[in-house]
């Protein structure tokens, strides 16, 4: 029979891998010197935009990290850690943090993961200064629309003229009788 300790370790171990294979990416946060409410509000927050915040053991996550193949992100392991996994709407996930970040000093952003890019520090602070999916959608209508806008006021000029034209010749005749 396995010793608690050890089935804590090994399911958490398992939580990390299940949580990478099933999401788009990862950020790893630095939480030493957050106070457990804020952490908790932060929780919350990305539970609200589709990720999930968990806290585990450096050990633990280093040794995950290797089983994935994805030592690039062990040296972001240090000091109380936490994994944040993300779904979809990474640029969401990564405003949060920021906006979590210039309130909470403390939280330290490590790096992460999206897809098969290493993100660091920079790239998810440039992420969160992106428009989000829907706003990028909107200005992807407008675009789209413009040529076909043009065109139906392109043709609704000639078409106006031309309703011009032969009134014109219509009072022409009018006036000649």
């Amino acid at each position: 029979m396995k010793k608690i300790g050890q089935l804590v370790k090994e399911t958490s171990e398992s939580r990390i891998k299940d949580s990478f294979k099933a999401s788009g990416g990862l950020i790893i946060v630095k939480y030493s010197g957050v106070s457990s409410p804020d952490m908790s509000a932060l929780r919350k927050t990305l539970k609200g935009s589709g990720a999930d915040l968990f806290v585990v053991k450096n050990s633990i996550a280093r040794r995950a990290m290797k089983e994935l193949s994805l030592e690039g992100l062990i040296p972001s392991i240090q000091s109380p850690c936490g994994m944040i996994f993300f779904k979809d709407e990474p640029v969401d996930i990564s405003r949060i943090l920021c906006a979590f970040r210039k309130e909470h000093e403390k939280l330290v952003l490590g790096g992460g993961l999206l897809e098969d890019k290493l993100l660091t520090l920079k790239d998810i602070e440039l992420m969160s200064t992106l428009p989000s999916k829907d706003a990028l959608r909107g200005k992807l209508v407008v675009v789209l629309n413009a040529p076909i806008s043009k065109l139906v006021i392109v043709l609704n000029r000639s078409l106006k003229k031309f309703v011009y034209c032969l009134d014109q010749i219509k009072q022409n005749k009018q006036k000649s009788n």
